[in-house]
């Protein structure tokens, strides 16, 4: 294939830490190899791509590109849009009765002379790159997908770290800096910490462990009540790791009883089964999202594991945290700027040679950053509590390790 004359970039699903920062990027590093090659973005992800509705990086964009660097959410705009799902699609108007989304979306590629699409986003995102490159290539459309990997979770098959995702625990981290300070508001306080994580307790371990690392740099007080203790996290529930309540509340209670409060970190995910079980036996309707998964905001488990155990523990106040919106709009911090300028690069490197996948450390194949083929990707990776780290942790805080347990994907 000859080098591209033109290329396309979208982000699409939730927010992460590494939006931004992977759009200027990419614009950054075209500008460096050959800047005759055009660079257009679509707006709001596939949505934009369904609609024709982009616009065409310009000089001054390309001149400050740099500047993307310095902010989170991402400037392009993104979208939760699924084009195998029609019925959604038609429903939304981003389709016509009769269209498939997937040939609509091809077709506008065609007709807006892309050579190139680079796709930047999580599991759903990159399975909708998938499609779409299988449908270009089963039609000789003669077009190249490129994905790069952001979710918060770290939960793809089979990348190592995906981008943006240190830099949600470091911000979680940061949030709850601020949350435990509520401890001292009320005697025999109960502090909820939602971390996001849907299948994957990935980022509330990680976040967990930023924390710790922030409580090891004070200075503390015990005589007039400062102490490490009641700043600490006493628990970490994630959805691979099977909860005894009773036990937990028993463990729990007791810290309260000479701590006067606790503070639990849980994964939105952990403890789903049995929440959604709870909602259906009562005859409520459980809301999914276009790509079928659960709305954890409607499931709310963060609340169901604060009334679980408020009255086991004796809870005078419990308060609810969720960290996720502050965590995952953030800018890129320094860690992650070094895996997106890696991943970035390499991106770049496989439009010059037309070779399509996503962009990542390929744990089946030594750690080797590469182009992962399309079909290998799959989300929902779970965390293995068996990582070191992650023992140590839980060894810190008292906490026995529940054996793991299966998670729905």
């Amino acid at each position: 294939m000859s080098k591209p004359k033109k290329v396309a970039i979208l982000t699409a699903g939730g927010l992460a830490p590494c939006l931004s920062s992977a759009v200027g990027g990419l614009i950054e590093r075209y500008s460096e190899i050959d800047p005759s090659i055009e660079i257009i973005c679509y707006h709001s992800g596939y949505k934009g791509l369904l609609m024709g509705d982009s616009y065409k990086v310009t000089p001054e964009i390309r001149a400050k590109a740099r500047v993307l660097h310095n902010f989170g959410g991402s400037p392009i705009g993104n979208s939760r849009v699924k084009l195998t799902n029609v019925k959604d699609c038609i429903k939304r108007g981003l389709v016509k009765e009769g269209e498939d989304p997937q040939k609509v979306a091809a077709d506008q590629l065609v007709k807006d002379g892309v050579d190139v699409l680079h796709t930047i986003g999580g599991d759903d995102t990159n399975t909708a790159a998938a499609d779409l490159a299988a449908f270009l290539a089963k039609n000789n459309y003669g077009l190249t997908v490129i994905g790069l990997p952001k979710t918060i979770d770290n939960d793809v098959y089979p990348i190592r770290q995906s981008l943006g995702a240190w830099t949600a625990a470091e911000q979680g981290a940061r949030y709850f800096q601020n949350i435990v300070a509520e401890n001292n508001a009320n005697p025999r306080m109960l502090i909820i910490h939602e971390v996001m994580g849907r299948n994957c307790g990935w980022l509330t371990a990680a976040t967990a462990l930023e924390y710790r690392k922030l409580l090891d740099r004070e200075e503390w007080l015990p005589a007039i009540g400062l102490s490490r203790s009641s700043f600490d996290v006493h628990a970490v529930f994630i959805p691979e790791m099977e909860i005894d309540i009773a036990a937990e509340a028993a463990r729990l209670r007791a810290l309260m009883d000479s701590n006067d409060d606790i503070n639990i970190f849980v994964s939105e995910g952990a403890g789903v089964e049995a929440i959604v079980a709870e909602l259906q036996a009562n005859g409520q309707e459980v809301p999914r999202d276009a790509f079928g998964h659960i709305k954890l905001d409607a499931v709310n488990p963060g609340k169901w594991f604060g009334e679980q155990f408020a009255k086991m523990i004796g809870s005078e106040k419990t308060m609810i945290q969720k960290s996720g919106y502050f965590s995952r709009a953030a800018a890129a911090n320094s860690e992650d700027l070094r895996l997106i300028k890696s991943c970035v690069d390499l991106a770049v490197e496989c439009a010059m040679r037309g070779e399509a996948g996503v962009i990542g450390h390929d744990e089946d194949q030594g750690g080797v950053l590469r182009a992962i083929e399309f079909p290998r990707i799959k989300g929902g990776k779970p965390f293995d509590i068996d990582t070191p780290w992650f023992t140590e942790l839980l060894a810190d805080i008292g906490q026995p390790k529940g054996k793991k347990c299966a998670v729905s994907h």
